[in-house]
């Protein structure tokens, strides 16, 4: 509740875009909360933040939590954001109880994980992993050309250390889980085994502006037609491939104006499959059907794939720290691939990780009405900070 008010919405959300001022204030407050627990905060060149509390053991490499602290243009309280502040309260509760781990432990905020305002999401975790080059997460630009290099700079949080510098030897995220399934069957813990594979995609359709008076129905070549079949060839491609799902979530109909017809329009596809092989078809049939929709309404169109996250398996010693984690705690918890992307998808590739996730209410999230309650809160750090003792106890 504290930090909602960094960008809080008069329904309740958070608009906290990425490198914003909003972001700087969540930012500044996050690093003073950790220095008074006696962490050592860091930042690197893309602004990922890292905090850390020593261990008994320097030869350890830290033991890691986090997530991020940016949200969508209409965000709720909880997505990343429970995963960053569930890490601070359980360093907190560390330092309460001067208990002293084996190796380090960590919290990280890692930047523009949403990619609501540069594209493509998880861009710094990304950079981090290896997956970007830190040039290439500079040039990002927002829809109004301003790039995430200059945007970093002018906030104050462009680091000097080199992405990827500042090693961790595993790292654990808490997250809502963003769907209903916990809800729906009564659990309070997911123990995450992996995420599904994504896609997403940008598509620019050409027509002619005309006058919607004096051109005849039979000679138009509209733009926003042709879009509009096209999502809905884009959404059946979801709903012949289940489990998989197919969106489209941004559109910009040019002129926009009452008595033309649109000479352009730009917009966005995701496409999602827990199986690779299955995301390859999706990906043939959605692109199969938009040269035939553009013929047929004499339209012309660009198409391009922006971003790929392929399927993500998570490393079963961490997993099974999660389940002891729950099992000590007495909260009922089930399996569960992530339906969404997250930073620890890129941070698999270069350590164990895996993920916990909470119920939140009616499954809703990228909501301002995202909501989740104290006690689940609660349930998750417990986990996460139980979690994490299994595997320190481990290297002990």
């Amino acid at each position: 509740m504290e930090t909602s008010r960094f960008g809080g919405t008069p329904k309740g959300g958070i608009k906290r875009l990425t490198l914003s001022d909003e972001d700087k204030r969540v930012r500044d407050w996050f690093k003073e909360q950790c220095a008074k627990l006696g962490c050592t905060v860091q930042v690197d060149e893309v602004g990922n933040m890292f905090a850390t509390r020593p261990g008994k053991r320097k030869d350890l490499m830290p033991i890691a939590m986090g997530s991020h602290l940016d949200t969508q243009p209409t965000g709720g309280k909880f997505d990343g954001v429970l995963g960053v502040l569930g890490g601070l309260e359980a360093m907190r509760t560390l330092v309460d109880m001067g208990y002293e781990t084996n190796a380090p432990i960590m919290l990280v905020n890692w930047t523009n994980e949403e990619g609501s305002r540069f594209a493509p999401a998880m861009l710094c975790s990304g950079v981090y992993a290896g997956v970007f080059t830190t040039d290439f997460a500079y040039s990002r630009e927002d829809r109004l050309g301003i790039t995430l290099g200059d945007e970093l700079q002018r906030i104050g949080y462009k680091g000097d250390i080199k992405a990827g510098e500042v090693k961790f030897q595993a790292m654990f995220e808490l997250h809502i889980e963003q769907g209903p399934i916990l809800e729906a069957e009564n659990k309070t813990i997911g123990v995450v085994t992996g995420v599904q594979g994504m896609r997403w995609y940008e598509v620019t359709v050409t027509g002619q502006e005309s006058h919607t008076g004096a051109t005849p129905m039979g000679l138009r070549k509209n733009a926003l037609l042709a879009a509009a079949r096209m999502i809905d060839a884009i959404h059946e491609v979801g709903m012949c491939n289940l489990p998989g799902v197919a969106s489209v979530g941004l559109i910009e109909n040019r002129p926009n104006s009452r008595n033309v017809v649109p000479g352009e329009v730009f917009f966005t596809v995701d496409l999602r499959h827990p199986d690779e092989a299955v995301l390859d078809k999706m990906e043939s049939q959605y692109r199969a059907a938009l040269p035939r929709i553009a013929s047929d309404l004499s339209v012309r169109f660009e198409e391009k794939r922006i971003w790929i996250s392929p399927a993500v398996k998570f490393a079963p010693e961490l997993i099974s720290c999660v389940r002891v984690g729950a099992e000590q705690a007495g909260y009922p918890a089930r399996d569960m691939a992530s339906g969404a992307g997250h930073d620890a998808a890129y941070i698999a590739r270069v350590a164990p990780t895996t993920m916990i996730f909470v119920p939140c209410l009616g499954g809703i999230s990228h909501n301002e009405s995202e909501s989740t309650t104290l006690e689940e809160c609660g349930a998750g750090t417990q986990v996460l900070l139980n979690a994490v003792l299994a595997h320190d106890r481990s290297l002990a």
